[in-house]
């Protein structure tokens, strides 16, 4: 067993901060790295030291594998946590950690390859008897071929890439007369996206529930669940609102889950954490969508309700130790949401909004934490997700994390840029998340069309139509016969002109 005591962190923003946070609370050093547009970010001031890595462009700096590895030689680190996103699902990147030899914090690489690969993983798991949805097992077909597919499985279908997730390559055909288009689409976009034009065509699944299995896996063979989180309010298919537990699994359909996303694992011989997603239908049936292999995003809420800190237990298993708990020992308590903060304008298509955020407050008190990448006066840059920050509540049940949530978003001040506050708190106060009835279509069936209400209180606009009299200061006598003097800025509170 390799004890660790000097990390790199392959990552920026929030993830790399989160990572660093574990990092100092080991007791390990950890290595940031940065870019021309991050030299002054977060994760680079907390961290114990820091290398500098080339231009904003991620291709010339953040997915530039070997000036990682450089870095990490240069300051002698004996392991690189990837956190999400850019090099985190990269076989080629994982192997030439090992190469190089350094510990990747995440599976080894041929499970990543197989994995990052749909049809393959798809494939193998056919055997180890995981439901999964009714598809097609292979890609690079004829144009003849899809559509033979296509009626054979029944429409409507899903065209999705074979090498990548998030959205990308990813369409949905009502008819054969759309069938065609759509598959070059999505060729197209894949390629573009993933660098492989490879796509396969599977059964969509009509309002289903977007429903993921946390999973750890060590060295020996030992694998638990860390029960589910709830992805199901998608934009475009983005997650921006996570919770656990779901509302829509029974304990013995919650246990069913778990152990079937436990058997992925073992099918795979799957090492650190990891995820794996199922799509649940309104019968109650659920069909294996993909694995994650990587911390995800949404992480926090089940280290809320279930008092696991998940990046020290990825750094225990990539030291070669056996799990530091076994299934039996986990439970849930209470409910958590996350929701995700963009810099972006939901009033304006959700175009993003980089720039520079000239204060920021976050909301405190008991149940909430704050996994951030920003600080007043940093710049957002145009170059990378927009994502800021994540805000996590804790309750004891839905509707007292609901609340919580939606108090923390009122209070969460962010000036400078345009954030996505606003239409989060639509959300989490709509008639059907409270109920929760929140299915994949949330977004679509709900939130078209979305306009902010104004938070400016209706006193300013009386003040602003009064005639110039009403509007200066003014003196009124009181029904006790006192002086009181009138002034708008009164009104407006701790409102300030922010240049």
């Amino acid at each position: 067993m390799a004890k660790i005591k000097k990390v790199l962190v392959a990552n920026r923003g929030e993830i790399a901060v989160r990572i660093i946070r574990a990092l100092k609370e080991l007791g390990i050093i950890s290595i940031a790295v940065y870019s021309d547009a991050d030299k002054d970010a977060l994760h680079v001031i907390h961290a114990d030291e820091v290398e500098y890595i080339g231009p904003p462009e991620p291709l010339k700096s953040y997915l530039d594998i070997e000036k990682i590895i450089s870095a990490a030689k240069k300051h002698k680190a004996d392991a690189i946590h990837p956190g999400y996103g850019f090099l985190a699902e990269n076989p080629e990147f994982a192997q030439a950690v090992l190469d190089a030899g350094l510990i990747f914090i995440g599976p080894k690489p041929e499970t990543i390859r197989l994995l990052g690969n749909k049809v393959e993983s798809r494939q193998k798991l056919v055997d180890a008897g995981v439901p999964l949805i009714p598809g097609m097992l292979a890609t690079g077909l004829s144009m003849e071929e899809y559509k033979k597919e296509a009626e054979k499985i029944g429409y409507p279908v899903m065209i999705k890439a074979a090498a990548g997730g998030g959205g990308k390559g990813m369409r949905i055909v009502y008819s054969p007369d759309k069938l065609e288009a759509a598959i070059s689409a999505a060729q197209r976009e894949a390629k573009s996206a993933f660098g492989d034009e490879s796509v396969y065509i599977e059964k969509y699944i009509e309002n289903p529930r977007h429903i993921e299995i946390q999973i750890l896996g060590d060295k020996f063979g030992n694998y638990v669940h860390l029960f589910e989180r709830e992805c199901s309010i998608q934009r475009r298919h983005q997650k921006i609102i996570e919770e656990t537990p779901s509302g829509a699994l029974t304990m013995e359909k919650r246990m069913e889950m778990g152990e079937t996303a436990i058997r992925v694992a073992k099918t795979v011989g799957y090492e650190s954490a990891g995820t794996v997603e199922f799509l649940f239908d309104k019968h109650g049936n659920f069909y294996f969508l993909e694995v994650n292999t990587r911390i995800q995003v949404e992480h926090p809420i089940t280290e809320m309700v279930t008092c696991r800190d998940l990046v020290k237990e990825q750094i225990n298993i990539a030291e070669g130790n056996p799990l530091s708990f076994k299934q039996e020992e986990l439970s849930q308590h209470g409910h958590a949401i996350e929701c995700r903060i963009y810099a972006e304008d939901p009033e304006k298509d959700f175009m993003p909004s980089p720039g520079k955020i000239i204060f920021v407050s976050e909301p405190a008190g008991p149940g909430i934490r704050v996994d951030s990448g920003i600080y007043s006066g940093v710049e957002v840059p145009p170059y990378y997700d927009p994502i800021l920050s994540k805000l996590i509540v804790w309750g004891r049940d839905r509707e007292e994390a609901r609340r919580r949530m939606i108090e923390a978003l009122k209070n969460y001040v962010i000036l400078g840029i345009k954030t996505n506050i606003p239409y989060l708190i639509d959300i989490l106060e709509h008639p059907e998340f409270i109920k929760g009835n929140t299915f994949t279509t949330f977004i679509p069936d709900h939130m078209l069309g979305w306009k902010p209400k104004s938070d400016v209180p209706p006193e300013i606009f009386a003040a602003i139509e009064a005639n110039e009299e009403t509007a200066a200061p003014s003196i009124k006598i009181t029904s006790d016969g006192r002086e009181k003097v009138f002034d708008p800025w009164l009104v407006v509170g701790n409102w300030r002109i922010v240049k």
